[in-house]
């Protein structure tokens, strides 16, 4: 059974957007592999094997990607009584204020402001009352 992956819709945003962004590589890629073999021997050549390696790495995310949008379930902002995934919460720490969402596994970025509701702060948050 394929797991459901929880995302917001702003998180759905950006995954098809850096999947149109990944799938617009292959061409350059592609060209670049074909120019790397015009340098002729294969086993020898740099430029061919750092190709390869990018577009392993390309269609690799575009996979992942694509399996986290056909599993994904969409969802909403919190409740206003309690957090859950997609509250947007304020903490204060030392003196600092501190603004997160509260999104699955698959979009956190707390550089951005965005906690996994696995992460250790994330598991204290959840189903606190506001």
């Amino acid at each position: 059974m394929k797991k459901a992956y929880q995302i917001t819709e702003d998180g759905r945003k950006e995954l098809e957007e850096e999947l149109a962004a990944l799938k617009g590589r292959r061409g350059e890629i592609a060209e670049k592999i074909a120019e790397a073999r015009g340098y002729g021997d294969l086993s020898e050549n740099a430029e061919y094997d750092q190709a390869r390696e990018e577009q392993g790495l390309v269609e690799t995310r575009i996979a992942e990607i694509e399996d986290i949008l056909q599993n994904a379930e969409d969802i909403k902002g919190g409740t206003t009584h309690k957090v859950s995934l997609g509250s947007r919460v304020t903490l204060e720490s030392g003196g600092k204020i501190f603004e997160y969402t509260v999104v699955g596994p698959v979009e956190a970025d707390p550089l951005n402001g965005k906690i996994s509701d696995e992460s250790p702060l994330g598991v204290a948050l959840i189903d606190k009352v506001v």
